[in-house]
């Protein structure tokens, strides 16, 4: 009995496939269901310099395209270099533009660079940070990367969220539940 349901299944498929095609060779528009979008990922496309103590949006953003509960996640790669004596770090968090509020516990400390060694020799380095949260939404929904720059001690030279062929900053969804 199984093996026969299996047997029609595929036999109903090869016929509506073949359908499909005659009617396409035909001139005849062949109606495709909708496609539900219920997960993808973006990457930013160019760097995003930081000024000093503001959340900076930036280009990247994702569309939550209706009701349910996502899956976020993102890899953030922060660029800085400063000269010492310096202490400056970039935070990242997720910034819901639909509701015009953060991402609940989404923060997270990029990179930081500590140097407190006389002299003037410039320092700096790359980090990339995952941020990883579940947000529920009530309808479409636009989710965006923020960022600030720190400083402490001294000044960032260097300042950015960065992306390039060497490790790309990335916000992905998916869709978990209704």
């Amino acid at each position: 009995m199984m093996r026969s349901r299996m047997s029609l299944t595929v036999v109903g498929a090869v016929v509506a496939l073949a359908a499909s095609a005659v009617l396409a060779q035909s001139g005849v528009s062949v109606a495709q269901p909708p496609v539900r979008v219920d997960q993808a990922v973006e990457h930013l496309g160019a760097q995003v310099d930081l000024p000093a103590g503001a959340w900076t949006d930036t280009p990247l953003e994702v569309e939550l395209p209706r009701v349910g509960v996502y899956a976020l996640d993102a890899d953030v790669r922060g660029r800085l270099s400063g000269i010492p004596s310096v202490n400056t770090y970039i935070s990242a968090r997720l910034w819901n533009d639909t509701s015009d509020s953060v991402v609940p516990d989404s923060e997270r400390l990029v990179n930081q660079i500590i140097d407190h060694n006389t002299g003037d020799a410039l320092t700096g380095s790359n980090q990339t940070a995952p941020i990883s949260e579940l947000v529920r939404v009530d309808g479409p929904t636009t989710i965006r990367l923020q960022a600030r720059r720190i400083d402490a001690v001294g000044s960032a030279t260097v300042a950015q969220i960065y992306s390039d062929g060497a490790g790309r900053t990335s916000l992905r969804f998916e869709r978990v539940s209704r």
